[in-house]
């Protein structure tokens, strides 16, 4: 009898475990909210016309932000826009730029960044005049990570960013 129990015990206990294993293994939340905005100076621009992204990061912490990597692409579904056509052609301000390759590239602001002080940047695409249009849109999506605190913390997240329609002018 005592076997049964002790089977019926580990039979209960493996699948606990297996899931007390798999928890850690799950991507961390940010530990805040991303203290970042982005705002596009454009809901809609024609062929041949141009639209401005800013992204500004304040520093929510009693420390200063020391290090901060981000990352500006476009969405999946903009991404499989047929005839879509359009560039970077301007990028940087308050900062010290964006790297080469704005998509998947690296907005370099100012650090170390004071607490409760605010940096931003500016990204201006220009759409092609023989892109598509109608229904079309452009938009981005940013990755975030920046440490604080000597660098003994850290937060990292996702951030929407509003892009445009191009329409036909």
């Amino acid at each position: 009898m005592r076997r049964t129990h002790l089977s019926r015990a580990a039979l209960a206990a493996g699948p606990a475990l297996a899931v007390g294993l798999l928890l850690p293994a799950a991507p961390a939340r940010a530990d805040s909210p991303l203290p970042l905005t982005a705002v596009s100076d454009r809901q809609t621009t024609v062929r041949g016309g141009e639209f401005t992204l800013t992204l500004t990061l304040t520093n929510p912490y009693d420390t200063p932000i020391q290090f901060v990597y981000q990352s500006v692409q476009e969405t999946y579904p903009t991404s499989l826009e047929p005839g879509l056509k359009f560039t970077a052609t301007a990028c940087g301000t308050q900062t010290n730029g964006c790297s080469d390759n704005v998509h998947g590239g690296i907005a370099r602001y100012d650090v170390p960044l004071a607490p409760g002080a605010s940096s931003s940047f500016t990204i201006t695409y220009t759409v092609a005049p023989d892109s598509a249009c109608g229904a079309t849109r452009i938009d981005f999506y940013s990755y975030l990570y920046y440490e604080y605190n000597g660098g003994l913390a850290s937060n990292s997240g996702i951030v929407d960013i509003p892009g445009t329609q191009v329409v036909c002018g």
